[in-house]
């Protein structure tokens, strides 16, 4: 495993979900783990916000997840009215997934509305949900986000080989976290479709789960791992890749 002085790169976690928020956002900037703290609607923003602006290491996204468009898709002018005051968002997307998908039109709108936002304001970094709605959200990227206004980071993307290559072709890129290199399909899509330069890491805690508890930003050392294998470099030499992606990503 990787260890914590190798500066790990978190890049999409729910910090203001775990029970410990505050500490945890302190732990990141202590351990110099560079995360970013993705939320589900723009009420949340804020204190994310307030509490990571006093870190080095810790960011906050402006999120409207779509799992939540159904009860909140009308916060969607607050969120894009707060956008002018950050650079990330997140967590934002489709899901079609069976328990969503009766929302999915709305989701759309509100979707379309945070792409046309970013593509007007320009150089913002998405976080982007894409389950079971890769080639909905890749056509709608392509429709109201012209490559080179905003980066679109695919969060835990579970779509086919030929929508990987669609995305990468769109200049999109990946966060990786360790269950998606556990599955057989998925590690074989990110060795042979994605450009090592495209990857980052992720938890999606506490979604994730490490063993029995909640996936913790320290733990995505595992996924530096498991990529690194796969790629078959040691696992120093994949987490210095990883930095020197994120910095591309945010330069």
């Amino acid at each position: 495993m990787v260890a914590m002085a190798e500066a790990l790169v978190d890049f999409h976690c729910h910090l203001d979900l775990f029970p410990d928020f505050e500490e945890l956002v302190r732990e990141c900037d202590a351990a110099g783990l560079y995360t970013l703290a993705v939320t589900t609607t723009p009420r949340a923003w804020r204190r994310n916000h307030n509490l990571a602006s006093a870190t080095r290491h810790v960011r906050a996204a402006l999120g409207l997840h779509p799992q939540l468009v159904a009860d909140h898709g009308d916060e969607i002018a607050l969120f894009e009215a707060l956008l002018p005051e950050t650079r990330y968002v997140g967590e934002v997307g489709l899901d079609a997934g069976p328990a969503h998908f009766r929302s999915l039109e709305r989701q759309r709108e509100v979707f379309r509305r945070v792409l046309v936002a970013c593509a007007s304001a320009g150089d913002k970094v998405l976080s982007v949900h894409s389950v079971r709605a890769a080639t909905l959200v890749l056509d709608m990227v392509e429709a109201h986000l012209p490559r080179g206004r905003s980066n679109v980071v695919l969060h835990w993307f579970s779509g086919s080989k030929a929508e990987a290559r669609r995305a990468v072709d769109l200049g999109c890129w990946f966060s990786i976290n360790a269950a998606m290199m556990q599955s057989d399909r998925m590690s074989a899509i990110v060795r042979t479709v994605v450009p090592i330069d495209r990857i980052l890491t992720e938890t999606d805690g506490p979604f994730a789960r490490e063993g029995d508890d909640a996936a913790r930003p320290a733990d995505v050392g595992r996924a530096t791992s498991m990529l690194a294998s796969s790629f078959g470099i040691p696992e120093g030499e994949m987490a210095k890749r990883i930095r020197t992606n994120l910095a591309a990503l945010v330069s």
